[in-house]
């Protein structure tokens, strides 16, 4: 993510008692709910336990005149215990039916959670689908500390649905945590003339009676929050870039050759560029899209397609900010977070992306971007453990981009691109911790790191390189 302004940008159990063995199961088998979240140190209550997602297949429809959305949600999970109960992330919109492999379940919201029961426990180690009908008027999710994510809706004329660290349980039921990342398809139904936008490849559109559906498949696993839905007037250019779709929209309400349009074009440009540092680009699909909506002031890198607000390129173009978030489809999408406290390892790899595209395109060079922003820092900050409060901080973007880079240094050039391409390559498609760069840095490098990483990512005071 990247806030404008500065450089720095934005199934599952509980409610009845445990120990109620399943009518099919063994005596010796005792089910329990999944915990009511993930286990997250800074955010506790995101997301679930008990099961792992591995799809979500969506079927949506919207209506911006009266702002209401129906869907069914067809879940694909594993229990990881053996379950009585779980839950399902869901904030604003109810349930009206629920079924657990075919057999009606019960379901009942508490606070932001849907907690279902199945008719049978669901054994440990076994696959299970979940199907839920749900609806009602999607809307935001308040955070005190960040800021509100989720839905948001345009005055009758669309919506768009964004937001860190959470927004995909305020228009579907989730398991809205990254450790649990699924593949991802969906089918949004909106009125004739508006586009609804979303990640992955495209699909064919149908239209019936006034409304056209557009469809969207990520097949590679994504962190919920990497999810999207954009609706609204655009002008959308779908091309192929090395054998892949690439899809580009931007307003109808900002010039067609304007600033935001020569930003976006060069999407294709900067992401093989950034390949020649990180290794293959790791999705099927390409794109970009700007945001006409002054209540978004950053970009997100929504995977496959990123998401800029309109502020980026209020002036002139701006390739850096596109290079940042394409350098997340690598780190931070592909290679996602085990935990929120290692989110530097998405944001300082991703500020370093920006040096390394000014360097390339002669604006500034990397020794430049990373001394002037050492010696204008406030070393209080540490970007290894931000606080909840200063997640989207300085200290993530800044020096964590100072970290990549006096990292580099430290190992010299052929070790730190090695350690670039293994661990985008070793960890496709998975979850990380600070612990496990360490790790492999130390293993290329054969260096001796922690006194290193102590002080770059934990100490107050300015470190020496």
């Amino acid at each position: 993510m990247r806030r404008a302004g500065c450089l720095v940008a934005v199934l599952l159990l509980g409610g009845c008692s445990a120990g109620h063995p399943s009518p099919a199961a063994p005596p010796s088998v005792r089910f329990s709910p999944g915990a009511p979240g993930a286990g997250d140190p800074y955010f506790p209550t995101y997301g679930n336990g008990g099961y792992d997602v591995s799809g979500y297949n969506l079927n949506v429809r919207y209506n911006p005149t009266d702002g209401k959305l129906t869907g069914t949600a067809t879940i694909t999970a594993t229990a990881t215990q053996d379950l009585s109960q779980f839950d399902l992330d869901l904030v604003h919109l109810t349930a009206s039916k629920v079924t657990v492999n075919d057999a009606e379940a019960t379901s009942a919201a508490a606070g932001n959670e849907l907690v279902i029961t199945p008719a049978v426990g669901v054994r440990r180690g076994k696959a299970f689908t979940v199907v839920i009908d749900y609806g009602g008027t999607p809307g935001q999710l308040a955070n005190k500390t960040l800021g509100d994510g989720g839905w948001l809706s345009s005055a009758g004329k669309g919506a768009l649905a964004l937001g860190q660290p959470e927004s995909a349980s305020t228009w579907f039921p989730v398991n809205d945590h990254p450790s649990d990342k699924a593949t991802f398809t969906l089918a949004i139904t909106v009125p004739d003339g508006l586009t609804a936008l979303s990640v992955g490849v495209p699909g064919p559109r149908t239209s019936a009676d006034g409304w056209t559906t557009w469809r969207w498949t990520e097949s590679s696993p994504l962190a919920s929050y990497l999810s999207t839905v954009v609706i609204g007037k655009y002008r959308v250019t779908t091309t192929t870039h090395n054998g892949k779709p690439m899809v580009i929209a931007v307003p109808e309400s900002l010039p067609a050759n304007g600033p935001a349009a020569k930003s976006m074009a060069r999407t294709g440009e900067i992401a093989d560029f950034l390949a020649t540092k990180f290794g293959p680009y790791p999705f099927d699909s390409y794109g970009g899209i700007v945001v006409d909506d002054s209540r978004i002031r950053y970009a997100l890198e929504t995977q496959s397609r990123p998401t800029y607000g309109e502020g980026f390129f209020a002036g002139e173009a701006n390739p850096t900010v596109v290079a940042h978030e394409l350098a997340h489809q690598w780190f931070g999408d592909s290679v996602a977070l085990e935990r929120w406290q290692d989110i530097w390892l998405n944001e300082g790899f991703a500020t370093y992306a920006e040096w390394l595209w000014q360097e390339h395109e002669g604006t500034e060079s990397i020794k430049g971007n990373f001394e002037r922003t050492y010696a204008g820092f406030d070393w209080s900050q540490t970007p290894g453990d931000p606080g909840v409060a200063h997640l989207f901080g300085s200290a993530v973007y800044d020096r964590g981009g100072m970290t990549v880079y006096a990292l580099r240094l430290k190992i010299g050039d052929e070790a730190f691109g090695k350690l670039l391409t293994t661990w985008t390559s070793e960890h496709r498609d998975g979850n990380v911790e600070t612990a496990d760069l360490i790790a492999m840095a130390e293993k290329i490098s054969g260096k001796d790191l922690g006194a290193f990483f102590q002080s770059w990512l934990y100490g107050k005071k300015a470190p020496t390189y």
